[in-house]
């Protein structure tokens, strides 16, 4: 009960700052600075080096590969059959198949099924990074003129990253050292990315003018909250899967589209009025849609 208080406190808290002003319009900059240079490292720090792997870690890692490419595809038959700018096509693809499994996630995960899950949701987290560094880029480069695509635009954008490093840390360097005189430090680190990254939506979340792009931002919504995770859902069926790593995994597929996803359509001038109301329209539904879910998923899996 203690954390889906402290998502509404910090997501309203973040709404009124921003409109009575107090603080500058890009204060969010910062704060999101803090979370990928400094919190997010700190979270693959504290959860990765203790991550027992096994061959059922790996629907954790496939999940977010799944939702991107039922994504592509869902967005491709229906752009095959409407009039959309190739800039709007671009932004209904990346707000389509990226999941928010860190920001909302996160704390999420934390308010359902407990903090003792925040590993499996890491692993969630960084593969859906990896595919926004790469695949989503490449979708962002390929609807845009701004920049010509290329092998080493993607690796820069990839090991350029610091939370991606953090992964790689996170991973490699308990084989060499250990790390657990650091661990106090990585706990209070950690500690801050939850509120932050929820004050930080508050202060971004933004709903004027969403009745004209209605239609393309159901579309999308649709997909993101109800039939991404159903496609998870169905190949843990089908691979009768149960457990905590399969049901972690449904439940960040059923996350709304992440905040960096509205950051590319920016800079890559995709539609961003649609990407921001997709984004915004989404994590307000996600709050009944994710409890929907959690409830399926303790049902089924």
């Amino acid at each position: 009960m203690i954390n889906f208080a402290l998502i509404g406190i910090c997501i309203v808290a973040g709404m009124l700052f921003r409109q009575s002003k107090t603080l500058p319009v890009d204060a969010h900059k910062g704060i999101n600075a803090w979370i990928i240079y400094i919190a997010l490292p700190a979270l693959s720090l504290k959860y990765l080096p203790h991550i027992q792997w096994s061959m059922h870690l790996l629907l954790a890692a496939l999940a977010p590969l799944i939702v991107w490419l039922g994504g592509w595809l869902y967005c491709s038959i229906y752009i095959s059959r409407s009039v959309i700018d190739k800039s709007t096509q671009g932004a209904m693809k990346i707000t389509s198949g990226l999941s928010n499994t860190g920001f909302i996630g996160f704390p999420l995960v934390m308010a359902y099924f407990g903090e003792q899950h925040l590993g499996i949701a890491v692993i969630c987290d960084q593969m859906s990074f990896t595919l926004l560094s790469t695949a989503g880029v490449i979708v962002a480069i390929n609807s845009s003129k701004k920049q010509v695509l290329s092998a080493s635009v993607v690796l820069k954008k990839l090991f350029r990253f610091p939370p991606f490093l953090g992964c790689l840390a996170g991973l490699i360097l308990p084989h060499f050292i250990s790390l657990s005189p650091a661990e106090p430090l990585f706990d209070k680190l950690a500690a801050t990315v939850g509120p932050l990254a929820l004050f930080s939506m508050g202060l971004q979340l933004k709903f004027s003018g969403w009745q004209k792009n209605i239609k393309n931002i159901s579309v999308v919504l649709v997909y993101k909250l109800l039939i991404s995770p159903l496609l998870v859902l169905f190949v843990t069926l089908l691979l009768h899967l149960k457990g905590t790593v399969a049901q972690t995994s449904i439940f960040e597929a059923a996350m709304p589209t992440v905040l960096t996803a509205g950051v590319i359509a920016d800079e890559y001038h995709l539609n961003p009025e649609l990407s921001n109301q997709i984004i915004g329209i989404g994590i307000i539904i996600s709050f009944a849609s994710t409890f929907l879910w959690y409830e399926i998923i303790q049902w089924l899996v």
